[in-house]
C-alpha cells in the first residue's frame, strides 16, 4: 500500500468535501496533527478508523487503500490486490511472532550459561562482574529486540466492541499480557479489555 498515495488521496477528498483537517478530525475524535500525518504519507489510518473515515469522505475502504477512484472494474482488480497484500501482511506478522520465539530462546541460552558461570566457577571479581554485565546485555538487547517484533506484529481486537486498533508503546509496555492477548484500553469504545491479537486488517477475517 502507498501511504503518500493513500494520504494524498484522502487529503483531495477532504478538499473537495471544503473540510479543515481540524473538522475532519473532530468527526473521528482524533487529532489534527494525526489527519496532517495520514495526508503526509507518515501513516494510515488505524482499523477502527476506516470505515468512519471512509464514510465521511465518500469513499469506499478498496478506495482509501489504493489512493485513488475505482470504477466497477478497477474496484474488483483492486479488491483482489488488497486481499493479497493483507494475506501478505499476515505471513509477515507471524514470520515476525516465530522470530520473536527465536530471540527469546537465543536470549536465555545465551545469558542464562553466563550468570551460571559467574556463580559457580573460582574467578577474579572483576572477571565476574563481567560476566554478569556481559549476561544481562545480552538479556535485556534479545528482550528489547523481541519487544519491538510483537509490537509490529498486527493488530489487537477489543473484546468489548470487535474494532482492530494498534496500542501505543507506552499502553503495550505498561499492559498485563498472555501469549496473545494484551489488557488494554480501545481506542473506539474507551473500555480496557483482554484484546486478542490478530495478525491482519479485519477486512481479511
Amino acid at each position: 500500500m502507498d501511504q503518500l498515495k493513500t494520504g494524498r488521496f484522502i487529503a483531495a477528498c477532504r478538499r473537495e468535501l471544503g473540510m479543515t483537517q481540524r473538522e475532519l478530525a473532530e468527526k473521528l475524535s482524533v487529532s489534527d496533527k494525526t489527519v496532517s500525518k495520514w495526508e503526509c504519507g507518515n501513516g494510515l489510518p488505524e482499523v477502527s478508523l476506516m470505515l468512519p473515515l471512509c464514510e465521511i469522505l465518500g469513499i469506499n475502504v478498496n478506495e482509501l487503500l489504493t489512493g485513488e477512484r475505482l470504477d466497477a472494474v478497477a474496484y474488483k482488480q483492486h479488491a483482489e490486490e488488497n486481499m493479497m497484500k493483507l494475506i501478505d501482511e499476515r505471513k509477515e506478522n507471524r514470520r515476525k511472532l516465530l522470530l520473536e520465539v527465536a530471540v527469546v530462546l537465543i536470549t536465555l541460552l545465551a545469558s542464562i550459561p553466563l550468570i551460571m558461570l559467574a556463580g559457580l566457577l573460582e574467578m577474579e571479581t572483576w572477571l565476574r562482574v563481567t560476566l554478569i554485565v556481559i549476561a544481562m546485555v545480552v538479556m535485556f538487547g534479545g528482550i528489547g529486540i523481541a519487544a519491538v517484533l510483537e509490537m509490529t506484529a498486527g493488530y489487537f481486537e477489543c473484546a468489548k466492541c470487535g474494532e482492530y486498533f494498534i496500542p501505543t508503546k507506552t499502553a503495550y509496555i505498561m499492559g498485563a499480557h498472555t501469549i496473545m492477548r494484551r489488557h488494554l484500553k480501545c481506542p473506539h469504545c474507551g473500555k480496557r479489555s483482554w484484546a486478542y491479537r490478530r495478525l491482519s486488517h479485519k477486512e481479511e477475517e
